[in-house]
């Protein structure tokens, strides 16, 4: 895969955190119920940590009690899938279509009728508050 923002792993590593850089660039999962953005609820936008592009917005978000912030659906064009085996199960890994940032996986059992439940780590996202 090719994206629009292409970097060294040692530009990552000088704009990202360390967490930020192990969940985004080598695919690592921040533990359950720890990411600052689990709870979130006001009205907002969540964008790649990486690069900025907006991928969520509040109004998508639920409480899915997995640990990890969940979406319903994201917005168009923004989050490309890839088969992911590792853990010894199949899984859809999502990457911000920007800079292929590892985001979280995305599963067929959301409760709303999209069907879809993207699970995202807090550490790959930043999130921007609505203007009131």
């Amino acid at each position: 895969m090719s994206f629009d923002i292409e970097k060294t792993p040692e530009q990552w590593r000088a704009q990202l955190s360390p967490e930020r850089y192990a969940v985004l660039r080598e695919a690592a999962t921040e533990p359950p119920f720890s990411g600052s953005l689990l709870h979130v609820d006001a009205d907002g936008v969540f964008s790649c940590a990486g690069c900025g592009q907006e991928l969520f917005t509040t109004d998508q978000k639920f409480d899915s009690g997995s640990g990890w912030p969940s979406f319903d659906a994201c917005r168009p064009g923004t989050i490309l899938e890839r088969s992911d085996r590792k853990l010894f199960m199949k899984r859809t890994e999502i990457l911000c279509a920007k800079c292929g940032g590892h985001l979280g996986h995305v599963f067929n059992d959301g409760p709303t009728p999209s069907g879809l439940r993207y699970c995202v780590n807090s550490a790959s996202i930043d999130f921007t508050k609505a203007n009131d």
